[in-house]
């Protein structure tokens, strides 16, 4: 057996698909199979059990993928030991980051970074969903919100600061609200991750950190942060935002700031990544270098709040 076998078995694995494995990896799906079929020869058992909806590791393929993991870590580590410090990291990394820290933070330093590996390969996935780090391959994920995948190995990097926010001719149109009372007269553009989720409201922190949901009209839900943003620019009612991802909208004169002192709750920023006893060098290099991106514009690590916010 070889590298290459163990990284074709350790992908199915952990999909639990012969398609999936294939898609990802750029290979044909016979392939995938006949690698599979060779390493049971070899080592003389089944690693894994093939039904009609999923394929799942046997005992023995538990302990096979578990050291096998481990020979293809130290292999990666070994390989850049030796490489030339000029040459940079090198292959592939498939990472998924929320939709505006990819567009405001993330991507506006990629050339920095890429230039430094020339022969680095990066897929990245933005998307306002929460996707499945193993199942769809990644090998970090940046989240916002509380974390729910207990699987994984998660790197707190701070709290998100957020900001009320509306446009000057809605503000015009409907006057600027100065206490909870005054938001009766006003409307909220409701972010929900599935369309037809009720419960618009305006979030914000009291003095003793306890948080609140004052309940409100909404105009428009929305499902997507850039439609999030838009509908509040075109005047369809207020929003509750990270700062960071408003600040320039708000610099020129798009978005104004309302009741700063009724903000929502700081939500934690997390890199995730797969519980491994070593990682990869280039994997390491990647959450080292977002680390170092996005910390800056965070506070410090606190608790969980809100998971459905949009970033």
């Amino acid at each position: 057996m070889d590298l290459d076998q163990l990284r074709i078995f350790a992908r199915v694995a952990e999909l639990g698909s012969f398609t999936q494995a294939a898609d990802q990896l750029g290979i044909a799906k016979g392939r995938v199979s006949q690698v599979v079929q060779r390493l049971e020869a070899q080592v003389g058992a089944r690693l894994l059990q093939r039904t009609t909806r999923r394929v799942r590791l046997t005992p023995d393929g538990e302990q096979f993928l578990e050291r096998g993991q481990e020979l293809i870590a130290d292999a990666d580590q070994l390989q850049a030991m030796f490489q030339p410090a000029a040459s940079g990291l090198r292959g592939r990394l498939r990472i998924d980051l929320p939709n505006s820290l990819a567009r405001d933070l993330v991507i506006p330093r990629l050339p920095e970074f890429l230039a430094a590996h020339p022969l680095l390969e990066l897929g990245i996935s933005t998307t306002d969903r929460r996707v499945d780090l193993v199942q769809e391959g990644f090998d970090c994920v940046l989240r916002v919100g509380p974390l729910v995948d207990a699987e994984l190995v998660a790197r707190p990097l701070g709290m998100m600061k957020m900001r009320n926010v509306a446009s000057p001719a809605y503000l015009r149109a409907n006057g600027t609200p100065k206490t909870l009372a005054d938001l009766a007269r006003h409307r909220i553009v409701h972010y929900a991750p599935k369309l037809g989720v009720q419960g618009a409201g305006w979030e914000y922190q009291e003095e003793g950190g306890a948080v609140r949901v004052h309940p409100m009209r909404s105009a428009i839900v929305v499902n997507g942060t850039d439609a999030y943003q838009a509908a509040c620019l075109a005047g369809l009612g207020l929003i509750q935002a990270p700062a960071h991802g408003t600040q320039r909208l708000v610099d020129a004169g798009l978005l104004v700031d309302v009741m700063p002192h009724l903000t929502a709750a700081p939500m934690p920023v997390s890199l995730l990544y797969p519980h491994r006893r070593q990682l990869a060098p280039r994997v390491k290099a990647v959450l080292n270098w977002l680390t170092q991106v996005v910390e800056p514009y965070l506070g410090e690590p606190g608790p969980a709040t809100v998971e459905s916010r949009p970033t």
